[in-house]
């Protein structure tokens, strides 16, 4: 007698089974957008549950030698393309290929909801993801691999993380400047919400409190990561009545956009006052005076969430959840001791 094969879920099933609509319950199976975080949830909880239809791959289910889908949804210049590069060459080295969703309009797109159901990926590197740590559980909820190379928010318990030394680095830097004997230092700090900036934000104020000072919140701002904001940032604080001598810059971009304004003040660098920031990406050296920044290990950090990931794949045990890369402080020309007077 012939072995009968199990009986499949369908749409009606798993839509009387959940309460909802025939059609919501197709976009969910079809990997459409639009559906509500929870809804996809309830919908594959319900498809594993009956037998699904679609081709829903969870933990031991999932093919181990498919693409991996890497996600960056931001411009890939400097900071991000080295580290997507990298990914891709250590895939290719591998023999996998990858799957990538790039570019800032990728940001108004929500594909993590959409990953348990795409069964022929087998992991995922999610790079500083938008995402927040409910949707990012889901994943791990249904068994899907995943590595966040530095995180936007704070990471899911259990998640594996690849990241650079934030916090001492940006010690290092603020530790530079208080060496040369600055003391009213600014910080031009990246978005509130990016963990990241919240990092680098802390080490500034450890090597401040290593010198007995605090940080002074009048000379502090939350801007975004571009030459631009700190252009306009920089305008403002160099020309309050008592300007500060250094100014700390989220990154070389925002440092760029400070130089020109001190420029612009008729202000000398690093005579009047001293810029430094972090990255050490091309324009830190295209830049006049070239700028004192911290170097961060991009590459390395790529290649190592593809090792990673592959363990996770493959099923092979962890060493640790959260690698975090040593960085490095760059001298050059754009730091200086404060004046005298």
């Amino acid at each position: 007698m012939a072995e009968s094969s199990p009986t499949r879920a369908s749409v009606r099933d798993v839509a009387a089974r959940t309460g909802l609509s025939i059609a919501t319950v197709s976009r969910v199976m079809n990997g459409s957008e639009g559906v509500r975080l929870h809804t996809r949830e309830l919908v594959l909880d319900v498809l594993e549950e009956l037998g699904s239809a679609a081709p829903v791959a969870r933990g031991h289910d999932r093919p181990t030698g498919g693409p991996v889908f890497v996600r960056c949804p931001y411009v890939l210049t400097d900071y991000f393309g080295l580290i997507v590069s990298a990914i891709a060459e250590e895939l290719a080295a591998r023999g996998r290929a990858m799957l990538l969703d790039a570019g800032e309009s990728s940001q108004l797109r929500h594909p993590l909801g959409q990953l348990p159901i795409r069964a022929q990926a087998a992991g995922a590197i999610l790079i500083l993801p938008p995402e927040d740590a409910s949707e990012l559980g889901a994943l791990r909820r249904h068994g899907f691999p995943f590595v966040i190379v530095d995180p936007r928010t704070a990471s899911p318990t259990g998640s594996v993380v690849v990241s650079a030394a934030h916090h001492q680095g940006a010690r290092s830097l603020t530790a530079h400047l208080t060496a040369l004997g600055h003391r009213r230092i600014a910080v031009l700090a990246g978005p509130d919400d990016w963990l990241v900036s919240r990092e680098r934000v802390s080490g500034h104020a450890a090597a401040l409190a290593a010198v007995g000072l605090l940080p002074d919140a009048a000379l502090q701002r939350s801007i975004g990561a571009t030459t631009e904001e700190g252009h306009r940032a920089a305008l403002e604080l160099l020309t309050v009545s008592e300007r500060p001598t250094a100014v700390v810059c989220f990154n070389d971009k925002v440092a760029v956009g400070t130089l020109r304004a001190s420029r612009e003040l008729g202000l000398g660098v690093p005579g009047d006052v001293s810029i430094v920031g972090f990255d050490d990406s091309d324009v830190s050296r295209a830049s006049t005076p070239e700028l004192t920044t911290v170097w961060q290990p991009l590459a390395e950090m790529g290649r190592l969430a593809v090792a990673q990931l592959t363990r996770l794949i493959e099923r092979a045990p962890i060493d640790s959840l959260h690698a975090e890369l040593a960085t490095r402080l760059v001298v050059r020309g754009s730091s200086g001791p404060v004046r005298a007077d």
